[in-house]
């Protein structure tokens, strides 16, 4: 157990998180793990000796804290933390209201900055640790009508893991962006995806998208959570873990098909966009 690490997961009843916890445990590792129902988060993952299931809310800074203190409490200390807890969310951005999309926000962005603010002084007097923040490859580009505030939540967590990553290397700590493709978890189904309130019905296309993720694309994705897990794990274990980790062919391909778009975009708009100069005042 000598190189063995102590991790805090949270959103871990089910999904990714719970493959993550599962695939750690049989690893070696030592877990807590958190949710808002920790009935689901027990029944969830079968009694074992370093298994520590936690009730936390994320948007709660004094439940985030007092979740932390009793990990440390009982393991001695935290390596990995794993920012999971998060749901997906349908709905143009005309029909959502200003509290459902607040709400993801909360939840997905708010949430992981409660756990990073609270944990950072642990790790900074440790000088080790790794943060982990699952975003989306729907964090990466956007180009899916009706999920413009998901997007936009899992940008956020793309922009502020860059940033965190930065401020945090100094003490010897890393973060990572994860990106992951379609992996057949329950984050599609009806529990876990949340449709607008008040239904456009001129948003065609968005209903199309809205009704292919729920219909088809539920319980056929590509990828497997449990080898998703595993390239979680094998990042942590690096010595040189990267700052953007893409999981599943799906994302790969998503991304290079934003970065084409890019470069083109950036190439036949160069002479426009990078004469805003001021002119120099010659003698």
């Amino acid at each position: 157990m000598q190189n063995k690490k102590i991790w805090f997961i949270t959103g871990a009843s089910k999904g990714l998180g719970l493959a993550l916890v599962t695939q750690a445990l049989q690893a070696g590792h030592k877990v807590a793990a958190t949710s808002r129902n920790i009935n689901a988060l027990e029944q969830g993952v079968a009694n074992h000796p370093h298994f520590l299931p936690l009730q936390m809310d994320v948007t709660n800074e004094k439940s985030v804290a007092e979740a932390i203190a009793k990990a440390i409490a009982h393991f001695g200390r935290i390596d990995v933390v794993v920012n999971n807890a998060g749901y997906g969310l349908t709905g143009s951005l005309e029909e959502l209201t200003d509290a459902e999309a607040r709400e993801n926000f909360n939840i997905n962005v708010f949430g992981s900055l409660n756990v990073i603010r609270t944990m950072m002084p642990f790790f900074r007097q440790q000088g080790a640790g790794h943060i982990f923040n699952i975003s989306s490859i729907g964090g990466f580009t956007g180009n899916y009508p009706g999920f413009g505030i998901y997007c936009a939540t899992k940008f956020a967590v793309q922009g502020f893991t860059e940033s965190l990553h930065a401020e945090v290397k100094p003490f010897g700590i890393n973060a990572t962006v994860v990106s992951p493709g379609y992996f057949r978890t329950n984050f599609l189904e009806a529990d876990s995806l949340v449709t607008p309130k008040n239904e456009i019905a001129e948003y065609h296309e968005v209903r199309e998208v809205q009704s292919a993720h729920q219909h088809q694309i539920n319980g056929n994705q590509p990828g497997d959570p449990v080898k998703a897990a595993h390239a979680i794990i094998a990042v942590a274990e690096s010595a040189n873990p990267p700052l953007h980790l893409f999981l599943g062919q799906d994302a790969y391909d998503l991304a290079y098909q934003k970065m084409g778009r890019l470069t083109k975009d950036l190439e036949c708009w160069r002479v426009v966009g990078t004469t805003t100069a001021f002119d120099e005042i010659t003698a």
